[in-house]
């Protein structure tokens, strides 16, 4: 084990740790300012020597190679009477390498340009004996002998080769705005994100798997126009937005390296396919009266298209299978979403607010009978069809504060969630939510913050026949689907003396949850957090703070051996303790700052089960601890350095 070695004269910094590698870094700043006109630019320009090759160093930095790498950063600006532009470049020698132009005329019009890349580096060490083709597919070495389990493969030593497991992502992004008059604006804006490398795939087959480097290589393109026409009471806005998702494999072909049945020897699984998204927005809002009266709306309809070819049932030519009921998905959504907003102040003392939200997804891809073939060995006529899921969702809101006294605010609220879904147990379900709040100033010093509240969750009724055809229990009630009802509290309280350089706030949140409804499946959930912070500037540059938490979660469920009624149920409970100090002092000697942290974090998970068959009644305890110290000193040679 070495360390790594950072010198530094600018902002560039290597943190000491454990590593295989060493770095070297030195860089000198070269520094321009001010110049005629408004310019100014700021450089810092060296080079750093990376000892050996390095996935852990390297990722996100770029420093994952052994070699010698140009660094190069820096930011400037120019500005006259009647324009400006600015730029800000770094790691320019790196894959991490960064690059923004700004510019414009002020109240005319304004343009950006940045570039970014983003190195993801997992494993440099990995060997494998795929190779690929230049179509992507992967392939066995020559004179590769099968076997049905590794021990059995006597070509593998001879035929390993090394194989990063690796990516890449580069961001293009350019864009301008363009204040046609006083009122009226028209903005464009277009981003291309690419992403390549290479990822571990478990290829599988019925019995046996391999761990598969596999190739992907995308691109998503967005362009997004916009106009906009505003006052000083309102706007209106109107925009459109489109999402193309290009994949230069369509699909994942690989020669199995196993022992399998004649003509499965090459298996292949399709990729993600292109697809597209349109949307429109209708934007606007409306001030009736300035910090009285506002109204806000937006409106936007949507479309989800995906059509790349589908990939055949198999294969193996050995099998005969039925064609493709469709050489596409054909699949086509539809959103709608739409929000509106009005808050009033009545008078003085009171504000209350209105909102509006509904969502809707339209799913009208065709449905149609798919038969399978497992693993490119057994043909099974199913007949499954496609579930195209489609859901209507709404929610509204009411709240309202009132100014009781000049140190307590009253303030309370109601809330209503309706969904309505296709091809799920629960087609209709409404939540209904009330809740009150009292913010007591006791003093210039004090403040006290108390929330309370409960929910109900109504279900229309389960369609236990469709949890059947799913393969259910049908006595079973998924937890996100079924009755629940929640009381849930809040205590906030919060310190701050005049007279001391102290503060102190404590905080307590309690949620439980009752599924008494429900004969399978969850039928309690309660969590208890409680935290508390503290911290003290004894004198004007130093600080020490500490802080503490719990958090509780405890939840009690009925199960079914026999897919029948309950036989047996378990209770969980999950703790966990956080404790956390550190001291920050600054200007020592008038040039250092020195910061220290120390982080503690405990858990513990228990799993009582009570069971009619033989089965352990306690699980063992999972625990776990963590613990985090942390010391940084900065040290400032100048103003630019």
């Amino acid at each position: 084990m070495t360390s790594r070695i950072a010198l530094f004269l600018t902002t560039a910094a290597f943190t000491a740790a454990a590593s295989a590698q060493t770095v070297d870094t030195s860089e000198w700043l070269c520094e321009f300012c001010p110049f005629e006109d408004g310019h100014s630019a700021d450089y810092a320009v060296g080079a750093s020597n990376v000892s050996d090759d390095s996935a852990w160093l390297g990722n996100a930095t770029g420093y994952d190679e052994q070699g010698t790498y140009a660094n190069l950063d820096g930011d400037g600006i120019y500005s006259s009477e009647s324009y400006r532009l600015s730029w800000y470049a770094e790691d320019l020698g790196l894959d991490s390498r960064v690059l923004e132009i700004e510019g414009g005329k002020p109240g005319s019009y304004g343009y950006y340009l940045d570039w970014r890349e983003l190195p993801y580096r997992q494993f440099i060490t990995t060997s494998s004996v795929f190779s690929q083709n230049s179509d992507g597919s992967l392939a066995l070495p020559s004179g590769w002998v099968r076997a049905g389990t590794t021990a059995g493969f006597t070509a593998l030593d001879s035929t390993l080769v090394g194989r990063n497991i690796e990516s890449d992502r580069q961001t293009l992004g350019l864009g301008g705005r363009w204040l046609a008059t006083q009122r009226w604006s028209v903005s464009a804006d277009y981003r291309r994100r690419e992403h390549d490398g290479v990822k571990p795939y478990g290829a599988s087959t019925f019995t046996n798997a391999a761990l598969a480097p596999m190739p992907f290589d995308h691109a998503t393109d967005e362009v997004e126009l916009g106009v906009r026409y505003g006052t000083s009471t309102g706007f209106v806005s109107l925009g459109w937005y489109l999402s193309e998702f290009e994949n230069s494999y369509a699909s994942l072909s690989w020669e199995h390296p196993f022992t399998t049945i004649a003509g499965a020897e090459t298996m292949a699984l399709a990729q993600a396919p292109d697809n597209r998204l349109q949307q429109l927005t209708l934007g606007a809002g409306y001030a009736f009266e300035p910090g009285r009266t506002v109204l806000s709306l937006t409106a936007t309809i949507g479309e989800i298209e995906q059509t790349s070819p589908l990939l055949a049932y198999t294969t193996n030519p050995n099998l005969v299978v039925p064609a493709l009921p469709a050489n596409t998905l054909n699949g086509d959504v539809d959103t709608t979403h739409i929000a509106f907003t009005a808050t009033a102040k009545p008078f003085d003392k009171a504000r209350v607010r209105f909102g509006y939200r509904y969502d809707e997804r339209d799913n009208r891809t065709p449905v149609e009978l798919w038969d399978r073939v497992i693993s490119d060995t057994f043909f099974d006529p199913a007949g499954e069809p496609n579930l195209p899921y489609s859901y209507e969702r709404s929610k509204l809101e009411i709240s309202g504060d009132y100014d009781l006294f000049s140190v307590l605010r009253v303030s309370a609220g109601y809330e209503r969630r309706e969904t309505d879904r296709d091809l799920q147990e629960v087609a209709s379900q409404t939540e209904d939510t009330g809740w009150g709040r009292l913010r007591w100033q006791a003093l210039d010093t004090l403040q006290v913050d108390v929330r309370g509240g409960a929910s109900k969750r109504d279900i229309g009724s389960y369609d236990e026949a469709l949890a059947v055809q799913f393969g259910q229990n049908p006595l079973m009630r998924k937890y996100n689907l079924a009755h629940r009802y929640r009381e849930f509290g809040e205590l906030r309280f919060s310190w701050t003396p005049l007279a001391a350089p102290v503060a102190l706030s404590l905080q307590a949140l309690l949620a439980d949850d009752d599924f008494t409804k429900s004969e399978l499946g969850l039928r309690r959930g309660r969590e208890l957090n409680i935290g508390a912070d503290f911290s003290w500037a004894f004198n004007e540059t130093s600080t020490f703070y500490m802080y503490a938490g719990s958090d509780s979660i405890e939840s009690d469920q009925l199960g079914s051996e026999f897919f029948g009624a309950a036989d047996w149920s378990a209770e969980n409970d999950d703790e966990f303790v956080t404790i956390g100090t550190g001291l920050n002092i600054n200007d020592i000697a008038e040039k250092f700052d020195i910061e220290f942290g120390f982080l503690t974090t405990d858990g513990e998970s228990k799993i009582r089960i009570d069971s009619a068959a033989n089965l352990p009644e306690q699980f063992p305890n999972l625990e776990n601890r963590y613990d985090q110290v942390r010391l940084a000193l900065t040290y400032r040679r100048s103003a630019s350095l």
